[in-house]
Protein backbone atom coordinates (compact mmCIF):
# COMPACT_ATOMS: atom_id res chain seq x y z
CA UNK A 1 0.00 0.00 0.00
CA UNK A 2 1.12 3.55 -0.75
CA UNK A 3 1.92 5.68 2.29
CA UNK A 4 2.11 9.41 1.84
CA UNK A 5 3.89 9.88 5.15
CA UNK A 6 7.05 8.19 3.84
CA UNK A 7 7.52 10.94 1.22
CA UNK A 8 9.56 14.00 2.21
CA UNK A 9 7.37 17.03 2.60
CA UNK A 10 8.17 19.86 0.14
CA UNK A 11 7.32 22.34 2.89
CA UNK A 12 10.39 21.40 4.91
CA UNK A 13 12.76 23.25 2.57
CA UNK A 14 14.84 25.80 4.42
CA UNK A 15 16.91 28.53 2.87
CA UNK A 16 20.63 28.11 3.52
CA UNK A 17 21.01 31.64 4.80
CA UNK A 18 18.67 34.37 6.03
CA UNK A 19 20.08 36.76 3.39
CA UNK A 20 18.52 34.67 0.63
CA UNK A 21 15.19 36.30 1.40
CA UNK A 22 16.58 39.81 1.53
CA UNK A 23 18.24 39.58 -1.87
CA UNK A 24 15.16 40.20 -4.00
CA UNK A 25 15.64 41.98 -7.30
CA UNK A 26 12.82 44.17 -8.55
CA UNK A 27 11.82 44.28 -12.18
CA UNK A 28 13.05 47.89 -12.39
CA UNK A 29 16.50 46.89 -11.10
CA UNK A 30 16.62 44.03 -13.58
CA UNK A 31 15.58 46.34 -16.43
CA UNK A 32 18.30 48.83 -15.49
CA UNK A 33 20.83 46.01 -15.43
CA UNK A 34 19.66 44.76 -18.84
CA UNK A 35 19.84 48.28 -20.30
CA UNK A 36 23.39 48.63 -18.99
CA UNK A 37 24.44 45.28 -20.50
CA UNK A 38 22.80 46.17 -23.83
CA UNK A 39 24.67 49.50 -23.89
CA UNK A 40 27.96 47.79 -23.11
CA UNK A 41 27.45 45.14 -25.81
CA UNK A 42 26.58 47.82 -28.37
CA UNK A 43 29.72 49.83 -27.54
CA UNK A 44 32.10 46.85 -27.48
CA UNK A 45 33.73 46.60 -30.90
CA UNK A 46 34.91 43.02 -30.34
CA UNK A 47 31.35 41.94 -29.50
CA UNK A 48 30.02 43.77 -32.56
CA UNK A 49 32.60 42.05 -34.74
CA UNK A 50 31.86 38.61 -33.33
CA UNK A 51 28.08 38.72 -32.81
CA UNK A 52 26.85 41.70 -34.76
CA UNK A 53 25.05 44.74 -33.42
CA UNK A 54 22.54 44.04 -30.69
CA UNK A 55 19.22 44.98 -32.29
CA UNK A 56 16.74 44.35 -29.48
CA UNK A 57 16.04 42.33 -26.37
CA UNK A 58 13.49 39.75 -27.45
CA UNK A 59 12.52 38.37 -24.05
CA UNK A 60 13.71 38.39 -20.48
CA UNK A 61 14.31 34.87 -19.23
CA UNK A 62 15.09 35.60 -15.62
CA UNK A 63 16.76 37.78 -13.04
CA UNK A 64 17.74 37.51 -9.43
CA UNK A 65 20.52 37.86 -6.92
CA UNK A 66 22.68 34.75 -6.53
CA UNK A 67 25.07 36.47 -4.09
CA UNK A 68 24.79 39.59 -1.96
CA UNK A 69 25.41 42.79 -3.98
CA UNK A 70 25.04 40.90 -7.27
CA UNK A 71 22.27 41.23 -9.82
CA UNK A 72 22.12 38.45 -12.38
CA UNK A 73 20.06 38.76 -15.56
CA UNK A 74 19.43 36.41 -18.44
CA UNK A 75 17.69 37.44 -21.62
CA UNK A 76 17.40 36.66 -25.31
CA UNK A 77 18.51 39.29 -27.77
CA UNK A 78 18.75 39.49 -31.53
CA UNK A 79 22.03 40.48 -33.14
CA UNK A 80 22.38 41.72 -36.71
CA UNK A 81 25.63 41.37 -38.58
CA UNK A 82 26.36 44.16 -41.01
CA UNK A 83 27.10 43.27 -44.58
CA UNK A 84 24.33 40.68 -44.75
CA UNK A 85 20.63 41.23 -44.97
CA UNK A 86 20.36 43.25 -48.18
CA UNK A 87 19.57 41.30 -51.27
CA UNK A 88 19.16 42.49 -54.79
CA UNK A 89 15.70 41.03 -55.29
CA UNK A 90 14.63 41.50 -58.89
CA UNK A 91 11.31 43.30 -59.11
CA UNK A 92 8.63 42.11 -61.54
CA UNK A 93 8.07 43.69 -64.98
CA UNK A 94 11.68 44.82 -65.32
CA UNK A 95 11.44 47.48 -62.60
CA UNK A 96 15.01 46.85 -61.49
CA UNK A 97 16.03 45.56 -58.08
CA UNK A 98 14.81 46.25 -54.59
CA UNK A 99 17.04 46.81 -51.62
CA UNK A 100 14.71 44.79 -49.41
CA UNK A 101 16.01 43.22 -46.24
CA UNK A 102 16.07 39.47 -46.51
CA UNK A 103 16.33 38.74 -42.81
CA UNK A 104 19.69 37.07 -43.23
CA UNK A 105 22.40 37.77 -40.72
CA UNK A 106 20.13 37.94 -37.70
CA UNK A 107 21.06 35.74 -34.78
CA UNK A 108 19.16 35.19 -31.57
CA UNK A 109 21.47 34.68 -28.62
CA UNK A 110 21.02 34.21 -24.94
CA UNK A 111 22.83 36.81 -22.85
CA UNK A 112 23.77 35.98 -19.27
CA UNK A 113 25.24 38.81 -17.23
CA UNK A 114 25.92 39.79 -13.66
CA UNK A 115 26.45 43.24 -12.22
CA UNK A 116 27.49 44.66 -8.90
CA UNK A 117 24.31 46.19 -7.48
CA UNK A 118 26.19 48.78 -5.41
CA UNK A 119 28.48 50.18 -8.13
CA UNK A 120 26.43 49.19 -11.19
CA UNK A 121 29.58 47.75 -12.79
CA UNK A 122 29.22 44.72 -15.04
CA UNK A 123 31.19 41.82 -13.58
CA UNK A 124 30.57 39.25 -16.32
CA UNK A 125 28.72 38.85 -19.59
CA UNK A 126 28.43 35.77 -21.74
CA UNK A 127 26.44 35.30 -24.91
CA UNK A 128 25.29 31.87 -26.01
CA UNK A 129 24.54 31.54 -29.70
CA UNK A 130 21.17 29.87 -29.59
CA UNK A 131 19.89 29.65 -33.12
CA UNK A 132 22.71 30.79 -35.34
CA UNK A 133 22.32 33.17 -38.24
CA UNK A 134 18.99 32.41 -39.82
CA UNK A 135 18.17 32.40 -43.49
CA UNK A 136 15.02 34.02 -44.79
Amino acid sequence: AFQASSLPSPLRLQSPSPTALEAQVTQQEAQKAIDKVVQALRKDSAANQELGKLQKVTNILGYGSPQPETVAVRFNASFQKSGFGRSAVPLPFGLGQSNKSEGRGTMVGQVKASLNSKTGKITSVSVFRDLGYGRA
